[in-house]
Order: C-alpha cells, then structure tokens, then sequence
C-alpha cells in the first residue's frame, strides 16, 4: 500500500472508532464524556438542525476532495519536469460558466433548506402551553400564566447531578406538546439555550423574544445561559423535565401550593444557590 496508503488507512480506522464511540457515549438530554457530535435529538426542530447539519457536512466533504483532487492533478501533470512548455492559455468560456454557475446553484441548494429551518425555528405554532422565562444574574425564573400564573425560581443546586446542570426546581411541561417560551431579561442580557431541543434565543432587558419546542421524549433535558452574563455566568443552568400529561396536571396542582406559599428559592448573599 505504501506509506501514504498506510496512513490513510490509520486516519479512516481512527475516524470508524471515534464514530462508533462518540455514538456508544450519546446521551439523552445532556453532554456527554468524549462526545464529538450533536447531542441526542429530542424535539422536530433539532431533528431538522442534525439533517442540515448532515448535509452540510457532506457538501463541504465533497467540495474538499474535489478541490483536493484538482490540486494534485495540477502538481502532478503540470510541473516543469513533466510539462517544460507551459500552456499559454488566457480564457476558456466553458470553464469560467462552470465555475460561476456551479457555486451559484450550490449556495441555492443551502439557501433552500436553510431558510426552511429558520422559518421552522421562528415561526410559532399554536402553543398548548406557554411559559415565561426570565434571565436574572445568575438564575432563571419561570411563570406559568396558562396554569394559575404562578412563578418559581431555578438555581443551580451543587448537591445535584449532572455537575453544574442540576437545578433545585426544574421547568416542566408535557411530551408532545407545542411549548412556547417567552424569553426575557430582568438586568443584563442573557440566552435561553437547550441543545437537544435546538433552541437558543437572547433574554434582552426590556424585550420579550419567542421561540418553541415540542418535547418528543419523556425526560431531563439540560442547557445553560449561552451570554457572557457576569461573574456567575456558568453556573445559571436550565432543566427542563419532561412529564406525561397527567403527571404535568399532578406537578401543576402541586406547584400552585408550594409556590404560592413562597416556596421559591432565593439567591444567597454570598453568590450562589441554596434551597
């Protein structure tokens, strides 16, 4: 095979391992050790986000090895051993229409899909459920006015696992159904942003952003601010647990008794959460 051939083989047995172990180290929800890919799809709009991203991968392989085969077919045929007498060709219409028009109808076939996904991501649907979340220095806050409007805080709780992610009360809401969340800032700016959903939007003091998930699994799905907010900045996560219906009418009736009796949680004096 030769060295080269060799290497490559090394290079593509390499990659294979990565792949399969990235894919074995996949969790539902949150990061994971060793992960090098997308986390875990857990809603239509992230299933679309992983496609394109998909796509786009394969498109930008493809160019990169043309262009990589053109660069060797140019060292190879046309250096001064093999070629003393270079050509002294200027123009050549048929080339200069393929290398206008070829890119030009690649950059078609990613406008289409990408301007679908944005319009997917801004467009909201008819929401079953709509849930206000406030970005505070350093927690976030999240009202339920469909269900009672009552209001509770979330803050980083170090005795909890995943390190750094786990939240005293986290936001809840129904599988399969169409969430709107309305995002905001209480001082300074912040982002609301939750991977597995594919939703990341700005809380901006003063301004109420939208965006919307359907949750298509049950579980604990984790994100964090993703604005350089303040000192505490990496340490305001967002749990976001995933119920069936009737266990969301049980945490609703439950929620509006704890918190309606002052149940929230308060930010210590000396920076960080406490129950």
């Amino acid at each position: 095979m030769g060295r080269v051939g060799r290497h490559l083989l090394g290079l593509a047995v390499a990659g294979l391992t990565l792949a399969t172990g990235g894919a074995a180290f996949a969790e539902l929800g949150q990061p994971a050790p060793w992960e090098w890919t997308l986390q875990q799809s857990g809603s239509p709009v992230m299933d679309n986000i992983v496609w394109f991203h998909n796509f786009l991968f394969v498109l930008i392989a493809l160019i990169t090895l043309f262009v990589l085969a053109l660069l060797v077919i140019v060292v190879i045929k046309f250096n001064a051993r093999a070629n003393p007498v270079p050509s002294r060709t200027t123009h050549n219409t048929l080339i200069e229409v393929v290398w206008t028009l070829v890119p030009v109808l690649i950059l078609v076939g990613i406008a289409v899909p990408s301007f679908r996904l944005l319009f997917l991501e801004l467009d909201v649907p008819k929401a079953d459920l709509t849930i206000k979340a406030t970005g505070k220095q350093w927690y976030w806050s999240y009202a339920y006015p469909d269900n009672g409007k009552f209001e509770f805080d979330s803050l980083m709780a170090q005795d909890k696992q995943p390190r750094l992610l786990g939240v005293d009360n986290e936001m809840v809401v129904p599988v399969n159904k169409v969430i709107r969340v309305q995002v905001t800032g209480a001082d300074v700016i912040h982002a609301f942003a939750l991977p597995a959903f594919g939703v990341k939007i700005d809380a901006i003091p003063g301004r109420l952003n939208e965006t919307w998930f359907k949750a298509a699994k049950t579980g604990m799905f984790y994100g964090q601010c993703s604005e350089l907010c303040g000192k505490d900045h990496a340490f305001m996560p967002i749990a976001i647990r995933v119920v069936s219906d009737q266990e969301f009418a049980s945490w609703v009736e439950t929620a509006k008794k704890k918190f309606a009796s002052g149940g929230t949680s308060t930010y210590a004096s000396a920076g960080g959460p406490t129950q």
